[in-house]
């Protein structure tokens, strides 16, 4: 971790109420992904500030938000105002570039993986594995944005993809904890873990995982607008 990223984690923390945990189920100590709501743009900052487990933890961050040259395109389309709204022109030119000089340094000081979006994935995978044989927990925010300040009931599934990888590699099978953050609240609420069978193929268990992920980082509602 970078000092950056130390620097303002800290500072959050101080300035922030502390957070109550409760675990449907006593955890189990080994290699699991924890599975997060966004919370708004509080979730990943919550997790990483209050989350019991944040310092063996590493995110996974979307290499669009690393790069500066790609922060704006990014802002644009993932619904940061109300489009259409009074304010609509003046946040267009301004928002996207105070992203592009500060969201870069601090993401690349913290703990995370990189998400990439082509051929370089298997470096997310590759890390992701390695982090985790070395006993190192994942967060990962799978919503997908469906307008302002809404998600789409379903969630991105691409990140399933370690669990056979990691038993390949491991002979482990991946538990996927679903955590419900309440920003509002000061609280995460983390469900039962969703697990992979290795006996069966991904795509067979594919929905069902991602449809118990999806309750359950909503706090075990089907959807979630904040």
């Amino acid at each position: 971790m970078g000092k950056l990223y130390n620097t303002l984690i800290g500072a959050y923390r101080r300035l922030t109420p502390k957070f109550q945990t409760t675990w449907a189920e006593p955890f189990i100590d080994g290699p699991c992904v924890f599975i997060g709501n966004h919370s708004g743009a509080f979730g990943p900052i919550d997790m990483c500030a209050h989350f019991p487990f944040t310092d063996q933890c590493y995110s996974w961050l979307n290499h669009d938000v690393m790069d500066a040259k790609l922060v704006p395109a990014y802002v644009r389309q993932d619904y940061w105002w109300k489009p259409g709204c009074w304010a609509e022109p003046i946040l267009n030119a301004t928002l996207p570039y105070l992203a592009a000089a500060i969201m870069p340094p601090v993401l690349r000081s913290a703990p995370g993986i990189p998400v990439y979006h082509d051929q370089r994935s298997v470096l997310t995978m590759r890390q992701s594995i390695r982090h985790l044989k070395e006993g190192r927990y994942l967060i990962i925010f799978p919503e997908q944005p469906s307008g302002y300040k809404s998600h789409h009931t379903w969630i991105n599934t691409g990140f399933l993809h370690i669990a056979p990888l990691f038993y390949k590699a491991t002979g482990k099978a991946l538990r996927f904890y679903p955590v419900h953050i309440d920003h509002r609240g000061h609280s995460f609420t983390i469900a039962k873990p969703v697990l992979y069978h290795p006996s069966r193929t991904l795509e067979e268990q594919t929905e069902e995982i991602a449809a118990a992920l999806a309750v359950g980082l909503r706090g075990g509602k089907p959807e979630e607008n904040a």
